[in-house]
């Protein structure tokens, strides 16, 4: 049982737990009809280099039909998880998902003036405490990669959960126009929610530009397209949990991993 009694070992130790990001990266947004793609997913807290394997979930793919299926290969190492799946001949559209993954517990309390927090499932928040949060983690990562002409079936939302519903072809984003999409909880549009979109950056020289983005009253963002490359939006929602969890909500984390080219 670890309780950490001071604030500052508190954050200390709460930082690296929220900085870590899901994220589904494939090596190529593009590919060809019946093509193998590769993809990396794990925690980061740079954009893309993998620090935490994305384990303790079901990888899937839909493919331009609409028909979603398990991934073919998913070889989980230290630090990634690496997919690989073969395409279908023909054109189209497929959705690359890690599947919802439940993660850490997290339970912080006051009592008797010291403040205590835990990761352990077998403590429990004593009796007479002020609950300060008590919920868990519940992640997944997306992306998309294109055979040929963009289609749409993939995109269609699954209704369920925290997810991004595109209006404009994640496989169709140019410098110069907008990203628009949806974001939605279990089929529900969420207003005012807060998007964070960080660029993709590899080398030390520069640090990572970020935005951030909150949609209307239909849950619409709209992201202005100002440079070509590789960004990951990401939204964090707290929600109730089902009966029977261990806690009474969750925090939900959605990203999308997406590339804009130069027109």
């Amino acid at each position: 049982m670890k309780l950490h009694r001071t604030a500052l070992l508190l954050a200390a130790i709460a930082l690296p737990a929220a900085a870590h990001t899901p994220f589904l990266a494939p090596t190529h947004f593009d590919a060809r009809e019946g093509a193998t793609v590769s993809l990396d997913a794990a925690f980061a807290e740079a954009f893309f280099v993998p620090e935490v394997v994305f384990d303790n979930s079901d990888f899937v793919v839909t493919d331009p039909a609409g028909v979603t299926r398990a991934a073919e290969t998913v070889q989980r190492l230290r630090t990634r998880a690496v997919v690989e799946h073969r395409l279908d001949a023909g054109k189209g559209t497929y959705r690359f998902s890690t599947g919802a993954r439940l993660g850490a517990l997290f339970r912080t309390w006051e009592q008797g003036g010291k403040r205590e927090s835990t990761r352990d499932p077998a403590v429990k928040i004593p009796a007479g405490a002020k609950v300060i949060s008590d919920f868990q983690s519940l992640t997944l990562a997306e992306t998309y990669i294109t055979a040929g002409a963009p289609d749409r079936a993939a995109l269609a939302a699954r209704g369920k959960g925290l997810e991004f519903v595109a209006l404009t072809h994640p496989s169709d984003l140019y410098v110069g126009e907008h990203f628009d999409f949806v974001v939605q909880y279990d089929g529900a549009p969420l207003p005012r929610q807060k998007v964070e979109v960080t660029e993709a950056v590899w080398t030390s020289d520069r640090t990572a530009e970020v935005t951030t983005l909150e949609s209307d009253a239909e849950g619409r963002i709209r992201l202005p397209l100002a440079r070509a490359g590789t960004f990951l939006a990401l939204a964090r929602h707290r929600s109730p949990a089902p009966a029977g969890a261990p806690v009474p909500e969750y925090s939900n984390s959605y990203t999308l991993t997406f590339h804009v080219l130069t027109p």
